[in-house]
């Protein structure tokens, strides 16, 4: 009788790709000016989130890792309390469901800390294939702890955005995958692109934020 060959454990493993949000999939540069300076307005810097423009980059590398078969998850250092935002903004960019992690609303801990120890925990349900993130420090833990990462350096080599997206609904990347081009709502003080990336790191590490 001809024996059945079982999958292995390693095949039968789903593999994920992960990918952080901010300055990975949305251009926060728009609303960095919140929160540059003291005092901060964290309300102010979250608040503007739904207006981020896509970074065309990041969602073609999340469209890409779908279809190779891989499940996708959301690693975010956003706190909980814009979980709907978030669902709503990936949703307009056409992005694939999948799990969103997020930061508990409480926890201040650096994002190098609350990543690594997420990604650990999938590493319990799938093979992590890759992890997308744009934090140096992240990207430098991630890789200690034996995780194969990509660090996304797009958004500060992106043209400027000019400011937020109109409407809620607006994707900036068209559904063929090409750039749309979308205006501002509203003029806003932008962060020069060669300080965002900057802002955005220190945020993430001193301040636990994203």
């Amino acid at each position: 009788m001809e024996r059945v060959a079982r999958p292995t454990s390693l095949n039968a493993t789903p593999s994920a790709a992960v990918f952080d949000i901010d300055g990975v999939l949305a251009d926060v540069r728009h609303r960095l000016h919140h929160v540059a300076s003291r005092p901060k307005d964290w309300d102010a810097f979250f608040g503007a989130a739904p207006l981020d423009p896509g970074l065309p980059e990041g969602l073609a590398a999340v469209t890409t890792a779908a279809a190779a078969g891989h499940v996708v998850v959301y690693l975010t250092g956003r706190p909980e309390r814009c979980r709907a935002d978030t669902l709503a903004w990936l949703a307009a960019q056409g992005l694939p469901p999948g799990d969103l992690f997020m930061r508990d609303d409480s926890d201040r801990r650096p994002a190098r800390l609350t990543k690594v120890a997420t990604l650990r925990r999938l590493a319990r349900r799938f093979r992590i294939e890759a992890f997308v993130d744009d934090d140096a420090a992240v990207v430098q833990a991630a890789r200690a702890a034996g995780f194969t990462v990509l660090q996304a350096d797009w958004m500060g080599t992106a043209p400027p955005s000019g400011g937020p997206q109109q409407g809620s609904g607006a994707t900036g990347v068209a559904a063929g995958g090409s750039p749309t081009s979308v205006g501002p709502a509203h003029a806003e003080p932008e962060i020069p692109r060669a300080e965002a990336q900057e802002v955005l790191f220190e945020i993430q590490e001193t301040e636990g934020r994203t």
